[in-house]
């Protein structure tokens, strides 16, 4: 198990800030460290994922976390006086935590770790905390202390004791802060943006995200010169993660006709999921619609249609180039399908967002419904950019480059749904 601090709470300012902008920048992903260790194929074979099960669901696999070429991570500032660490900014998750110098696993010893006796603001709670991981579980103690966003001082933190060769030990982020809804927050434990709001630190309850060149997380407003083309706003339609209402998915190929979801289903709205995480019932359409084969071959890129989100009566489409990633695999190097097999919840992750500027709202908006917002960017500037997927296993398969092009292949029944109170979910 992981040992882990989670901080809480917020240190109150005497008017708002102007809206902190926490800039994102490019590291190599978890995926291409442990392929120049040669240890890509070793850490797939022995990591067990952890079966969980999610109403409406089947048991399923809660598999680890691997990215494509690129993460991005972002500084804040915890204690009096500030430590810094890097970590991910999460719609997926709701909670904040960070190593601590108490945890002397290699893991731990291998990222930056908080010294709550050098902080003269740092109070514990004494109370346990847990959180599951696909590859593990990581226990710890809740506490408070200034946690600093850019120029926002927040209270939050928690210790990290990794168990020795857990994929932390890989990770280049030291934790990860979470912005979903309090409702799936580990022992109840109010997310940092919630302080900012209850606390009155940010103009408007909102944060952008911004996933490109340039990339950036804006607490507390919009900026203007990513909404010349207007803003969508669309209602949620459960507060836990960024769940919305997905009316079909459609590509070009079959003149925008729905391929899957044909009666509406649930997607999520996740700035940790790299991918297109897309319901295992739905892949075999997807491959037919896309001139995949059974085993999700296609002979080029090229020939590769838009793809098309209906949401809200409004069509979101993404590019080919945007949906298609290169891989390596040990004969060779190939073309990667980034739509991931994972049970009910369509999610959908950078890939999608990478295509719009995302706004997403806390308060109520339009009839009482907390609000979404998508924004079709002009001009499409260029796209990097990553946080940290949730859980999901890209199992490659070998790639001949010169016959064919292999799609990612899909893992697991399944999995969706908010954790119940007091579990958390990794991010």
């Amino acid at each position: 198990t992981m040992k882990l601090l989670l901080l809480l709470g917020l240190v109150a300012l005497p008017r708002p800030l102007p809206h902190p902008r926490i800039p994102l920048r490019k590291m190599k992903s978890l995926r291409q460290r442990l392929e120049e260790q040669g240890l890509l194929e070793p850490f797939l074979k022995h990591m067990v994922p952890v079966g969980l099960r999610a109403p409406n669901c089947p048991p399923c696999p809660h598999p680890v976390p691997l990215s494509p070429p690129n993460e991005y991570y972002g500084t804040i500032s915890i204690g009096t006086p500030a430590q810094e660490f890097t970590v991910i900014f999460d719609t997926g998750s709701s909670n904040l935590w960070v190593p601590s110098v108490y945890c002397s696993s290699r893991a731990c010893e291998n990222h930056k770790r908080f010294n709550p006796s050098k902080s003269s603001t740092f109070v514990s709670t004494n109370e346990s905390v847990s959180i599951a991981y696909g590859t593990g579980s990581m226990t710890g103690i809740l506490g408070y202390d200034t946690v600093t966003v850019r120029q926002l001082p927040t209270r939050s933190l928690g210790w990290l004791r990794p168990s020795p060769g857990t994929i932390f030990y890989y990770s280049p982020f030291d934790g990860i802060l979470g912005l979903a809804f309090p409702s799936i927050s580990s022992s109840g434990a109010t997310p940092v943006f919630d302080n900012m709001m209850s606390q009155g630190l940010v103009a408007q309850d909102l944060f952008s995200v911004y996933l490109s060149n340039g990339s950036f997380v804006l607490f507390g407003g919009i900026d203007p010169a990513y909404t010349t083309n207007g803003i969508s706003w669309i209602p949620l339609s459960a507060e836990t993660y960024w769940q919305i209402t997905m009316e079909r998915y459609s590509a070009a190929v079959t003149l925008w006709k729905s391929v899957a979801c044909y009666f509406s289903c649930q997607a999520i709205v996740d700035t940790g999921t790299s991918l297109l995480a897309v319901p295992t019932l739905a892949l075999r359409r997807i491959y037919k619609a896309l001139g995949a084969n059974s085993e999700g071959e296609v002979s080029a890129v090229s020939s590769l249609p838009d793809v098309a989100f209906k949401i809200n009566g409004k069509k979101f489409t993404v590019p080919a180039t945007a949906y298609v990633i290169e891989v390596s695999t040990p004969r060779g190097r190939g073309q990667g399908w980034t739509l991931q097999g994972e049970g009910c919840l369509w999610i959908l992750g950078d890939v999608f967002i990478r295509e719009y500027y995302c706004d997403l709202r806390q308060g109520q908006q339009q009839g009482g419904a907390v609000p979404a917002g998508l924004s079709a960017r002009s001009p499409r500037p260029d796209r990097p950019l990553r946080f940290l997927p949730p859980p999901l296993l890209l199992s490659l398969r070998t790639i001949k480059p010169w016959k064919s092009i292999r799609v990612l292949s899909f893992s697991g029944k399944g999995w969706s749904g908010p954790p119940r109170r007091g579990q958390a979910v990794a991010p």
